[in-house]
């Protein structure tokens, strides 16, 4: 199997996410908590050390699934666009970037919150699918349990307009943090057209071609 940024970082999260669970100790020393950061300070790694970790193993295998099923993608167009080194570091700053910049509204929303912590890849991870879904919109994605695939950027837009619809809700929430999967794509959205504008004709032209092929 060939050695990538995207190969390297799942095992780093899967080790460090099982490690995690048999050390309570140490979850707690790299979780998320935002009272805890504006209290204490000095523990602003945590922005970035939670995303190295998460609550079980459905919630794990969902975001590394996710995270290697279009991460190739995108790290390949970056080394391609930038070269092998400008490419691993910009594809780094996605996703990396997605799970700190993603946590930002999070921590600003909890900080005077005791109670709350936040862990998880969730806000890379949709950085990382939605660079892809700008560079191949039309290509198809099986969501469980829809028995038929819909197009990635119907998929994005209904991901967006849930996480946004879920992360509003202040009562009766389901202890997911969906402020992260909604700015994390804002984020991923944002700096992959930064770092390559064409990646706007890109997605237009096939936006236009699938929905030319449909009607």
């Amino acid at each position: 199997m060939e050695l990538s940024a995207t190969l390297v970082l799942a095992v780093l999260t899967v080790g460090i996410s099982l490690y995690a669970w048999s050390n309570p100790e140490f979850l707690d020393s790299w979780i998320l908590e935002p009272y805890r950061i504006r209290r204490q300070g000095g523990e602003w790694y945590r922005f970035i050390t939670s995303g190295f970790l998460h609550a079980d193993f459905t919630h794990l295998l969902f975001n590394m699934i996710a995270f290697y099923s279009f991460s190739r993608v995108v790290e390949n167009i970056f080394a391609y666009a930038f070269g092998p080194t400008a490419g691993l570091l910009w594809f780094l700053l996605l996703y990396l970037g997605g799970i700190v910049v993603s946590d930002i509204p999070t921590y600003l929303r909890h900080r005077d919150d005791p109670g709350y912590r936040s862990l998880g890849a969730s806000g890379g991870v949709s950085a990382v699918i939605f660079a892809a879904i700008l560079f191949n919109p039309a290509a198809g994605l099986y969501i469980f349990p829809l028995p038929f695939e819909i197009p990635g950027f119907l998929f994005g837009l209904l991901y967006l307009a849930y996480s946004y619809y879920m992360s509003q809700r202040r009562a009766g929430g389901d202890n997911i943090n969906h402020d992260a999967h909604f700015y994390g794509a804002l984020y991923g959205i944002v700096l992959t057209l930064i770092l390559i504008p064409r990646a706007a004709t890109i997605f237009w032209t096939q936006l236009q071609n699938y929905v030319g092929n449909h009607l």
